[in-house]
């Protein structure tokens, strides 16, 4: 997996620079990161402090581990049932 280039204060401090007007092409050679990442971010943390997003990436990162967890005990009870059906 890559390695994130970006924590999440310097996230919130690129838009913050962004809100007060800086030209975007400048802002953008000057962190090095294309608008893609600016205009992603933008309307991921828009209005959000760094803590406030280290939250959401934590709550994402549990959802999806729940997400999984759920998925494979669906396949587990589907198995079981297709063992019991054919007895």
């Amino acid at each position: 997996m890559k390695a994130k280039k970006y924590s999440e204060s310097q996230i919130a401090a690129i838009l913050k620079e962004g809100a007060s007007g800086i030209p975007l092409p400048e802002l953008c050679r000057k962190h090095g990161m294309s608008s893609a990442s600016y205009y992603k971010w933008r309307s991921q943390y828009s209005g959000m402090e760094a803590s406030h997003m280290k939250q959401m990436r934590e709550l994402q990162a549990e959802n999806a581990r729940l997400k999984k967890l759920y998925a494979e005990q669906c396949l587990h009870t589907d198995i079981l049932k297709e063992a019991l059906g054919k007895k």
